[in-house]
């Protein structure tokens, strides 16, 4: 199951303007370049300082696959700072976010309107103040279930408010998430 914040960085990690280092090798080069030492760069991958010393010499090419997916993961964190910072900028004040997810809506609304939940898929755009919501909270260390909630507002916002011309006080549920993507 994808989760926000794994869309959230994946549509960053778009705007990239270069890929990250190809070879174990390069990779941990990078990692000890950022960190400025081996200790810290083995402690976070949890190996020894020692074993990031071979593959930063080359001694050793091919890290098992737990390894490999971990260096992966944490060089794409760290990679291209300020593109990054750009793109997420640029969402927040100009551009927004499109997000396209299928899940299942349900929502809390006036007696005698249907409001059992129903699966959908949605593609739609959310405005620039939406997005600096999302990437706000990712930065501050928010839960999975908070940027659901700030998803799920934008989407019931745009989509069954129509940006507040129907339907005023419907609050939207976003659970069962089947698909989700995020594109700046």
């Amino acid at each position: 199951m994808v989760t926000v914040g794994e869309g959230l960085d994946k549509a960053v990690q778009g705007a990239f303007t270069r890929s990250i280092p190809k070879s174990a090798g390069a990779r941990m080069r990078y990692l000890v370049k950022q960190y400025k030492g081996t200790k810290q760069v083995a402690q976070m991958l949890r190996v020894s300082q020692r074993t990031v010393e071979r593959y930063v010499k080359d001694q050793i090419k091919k890290p098992r696959k737990d390894l490999a997916e971990r260096l992966e993961r944490e060089v794409k964190k760290r990679w291209q700072p300020q593109i990054r910072a750009k793109a997420k900028q640029t969402a927040a004040t100009t551009g927004g976010i499109v997000i396209d997810t299928r899940a299942r809506f349900g929502f809390t609304a006036a007696p005698g309107t249907t409001d059992d939940a129903r699966l959908r898929h949605l593609t739609l755009a959310l405005p620039p103040h939406y997005a600096a919501r999302l990437f706000e909270a990712q930065d501050a260390g928010a839960t999975e279930q908070q940027l659901r909630d700030i998803a799920a507002e934008g989407l019931g916002e745009m989509y069954f408010r129509d940006n507040g011309r129907r339907a005023h006080g419907l609050e939207v549920e976003f659970t069962d998430l089947e698909h989700l993507e995020f594109d700046l």
